[in-house]
Parts: structure tokens; sequence; C-alpha cells
């Protein structure tokens, strides 16, 4: 009896066990449920409390998963073994998903709050018509500057970078299409080239950067140049306000001859088994009022206008973040490039990085 009761409670206690390994494997991978939304997005990129609102609006729960990159989103879902319903790519990496037949065209019809977006914000090339895809976020690439160092005047073009007075003075982002990027730009060059010779060109003039490098660094770039440790920073306009937010002291600027243009935007990936809770969380995040609460949260630049409009007017009027027609207009947006030439601005960045003086 005691060894035929022993063996009732370890088969408990193994029943327990996998349901307790169940129920963690729907937390990790999204669960199955009808009221529930599988999100895909990148790290505090929405704010919690609106998380909250809709589940308690709604009675959906979302289970929200975080990325790092384009790219481990892209593959994670290419391999399939996930159940997104909802991922925020960017513009170049829409494009990707678009070609490889990995998105489920948007039902406009099922769609609020269209009106609210701006038409600058709309219809681009990487998803003319927006056929599947919502604008989320979106900004620049830029200069963060210390006004305790540097002038404004003295950084309004990306040739001004290679001043010899800036030795040893500037961060750079970790990221091979920008940086590059803003050295094809500072030749008159597309950030889209894709001609070897001009890339190797680019990465020449790069090198003459090296003296004035102080690091190349990823996210903790915000801390150092919070911290004060660098007069000057490259970097993205959504990072630079949290920059701003803890150093009164640094000022952002797009360089007048142009830079890039990016977009984050909502998508419904092929995975996707839950699409009343998608539309329900999309409709819900066009709605003005919560698109508001989570720019303000966020600090990224919102293309929903109806939204913009209920910000503070010294966000509306920020021209670091709202930035002229004419500039926009300069700047250009990424291309999905082909395998070839995207690891050629990997290889000719990482020689820049390992080699630099």
């Amino acid at each position: 009896m005691k060894k035929l009761m022993s063996m009732i409670v370890a088969i408990l206690a193994v029943v327990a066990g996998l349901a307790l390994w169940s129920a963690n494997l729907k937390k990790t991978q999204g669960a199955t449920g009808e009221n529930t939304l599988n999100f895909a997005n990148w790290g505090d990129y929405i704010d919690p409390a609106l998380i909250k609102k809709f589940e308690k609006q709604t009675g959906y729960h979302v289970n929200q998963e975080t990325f790092d990159s384009n790219e481990a989103m892209y593959t994670k879902i290419q391999q399939g073994g996930t159940s997104y319903d909802l991922t925020v790519p960017s513009e170049y990496m829409v494009e990707k998903m678009i070609k490889a037949k990995m998105l489920i065209p948007l039902d406009k019809s099922k769609l609020t709050g269209l009106k609210n977006f701006g038409s600058l914000y709309m219809n681009r090339s990487f998803d003319p018509g927006n056929k599947y895809s919502l604008p989320y976020f979106w900004g620049t690439l830029g200069i963060i500057y210390n006004d305790q160092y540097v002038k404004r005047s003295e950084v309004e073009h990306w040739e001004d970078l290679w001043n010899k007075k800036w030795r040893g003075d500037i961060m750079l982002i970790d990221s091979a299409r920008d940086i590059l990027g803003f050295s094809l730009v500072s030749m008159g060059k597309s950030m889209n080239t894709t001609n070897p010779t001009t890339l190797q060109l680019a990465k020449t003039k790069l090198d003459a950067l090296s003296p004035n490098v102080k690091a190349v660094v990823a996210d903790e770039i915000k801390m150092y140049m919070a911290e004060g440790e660098a007069p000057l920073a490259v970097d993205w306009s959504g990072e630079a306000a949290d920059m701003m937010w803890d150093n009164s002291h640094l000022h952002y600027v797009v360089p007048t001859e142009g830079s890039n243009l990016w977009f984050d935007n909502f998508v419904i990936p092929k995975t996707a088994k839950h699409l009343k809770a998608v539309y329900a969380f999309l409709n819900f995040m066009n709605d003005p009022k919560n698109a508001a609460q989570n720019a303000d949260y966020v600090g990224y630049s919102t293309p929903n206008d109806a939204a913009l409009r209920r910000l503070p007017k010294k966000v509306q009027n920020d021209k670091q973040f709202y930035p002229d027609q004419d500039v926009i207009r300069r700047s250009e947006v990424y291309k999905d490039l082909a395998p070839k030439t995207v690891g050629l601005y990997n290889d000719l960045f990482l020689e820049f990085k390992m080699f630099r003086k």
C-alpha cells in the first residue's frame, strides 16, 4: 500500500510539474486562448499603463515579448514556433517581410482612426498604400551635442564631425547602416547606396574620422551622454530624447543636408491567430488620447497628428523631433537591400571598428 501511495504521489507531482511547465511555456511563447493578444515589441516601447487599460477595457489579455533587433524578430518568425499576433518592425524590415510573404494584409474596414495619421507618414515607399502596416513611431538620425562644450553652429553638417577640434570627443551608435550612412551623405551619396566602390570610399572616409571617435557603443550611449562622458554623439532621435530628459545641456540636430528618416510600424505576421484582438488593439492605440499618452511615455515622435495636438505646445513646436518639411524631404527612408550588400555594409563597418586609430 505504501508503494502504491508513493507511486500515486509521484504521478501527481509529475502532473503538477507538467501543468506548471505548460503554464510557463504559454507565458514565454504566447497563449492560445481566444481572449489573448500575443505582441512582439521592442523593449520599453509602450506605456505599461496602456496595456492594463486595454485589458480592462476590452477583456483581452496581452502577452508581450520583446526583441532587440529587427533581424532577431524576423528570424524567430521565419523559423516558426512563435504565435505572434502583432509586431513592430522598422521600415526596411516591413519591406523585407512583405517580399517574404510573412505578413497578413490589413483589413481597413476593421480599423478606426486612420484619418488621425498625417499624410507625411502614410503611403511610404516600403509599403505603398499601407496595405500591410500602420505607423507607430518615427524619427531621424542626427547629432547630439552638449552645449557646455559645443555650439550648434559647429555641428549643423555631417562634415563638421571631421573637425580636428573633436579629437576623442564623439560617440557613435553601433549600427552599420547608420554610421556608413552619414559618411555617404557627407559625400553627397545616398544612404541606400549599393555600389561597392562608393561604399569602400565611405569607409575610407570613416577611417579618417577615427581619431575623433571616443567609442562605438549600443544602448549604453544614452547613459554616457547623460553623464557628460562625451560632448558629441551620433544616434537616433528617440534615444536623444531620453538623453536630453536626463541632461538639460544636451540638444539634438539633424544636419541640413539630410539624414535617415525611420519608421517603426504595426504589422500582422502570418503567425497571427487572434485577429479580433489585433484590430481591437490597433483601434485602441489609434485613439488620439491613448496615442498621446504613449508618445509622452516613450518620448518618440508620433505619426498621429490628432495625438500630437494633445501634447504640450513645447513638444508640438520642438523642431528637434518634429522638424520642418524641408528637413524631412531631404532625408531618406532605408530600403531593404540584398543580403550581399547588407553583408558588405556589415563587413566594412566591422573593419572600421576593429582598426580604429
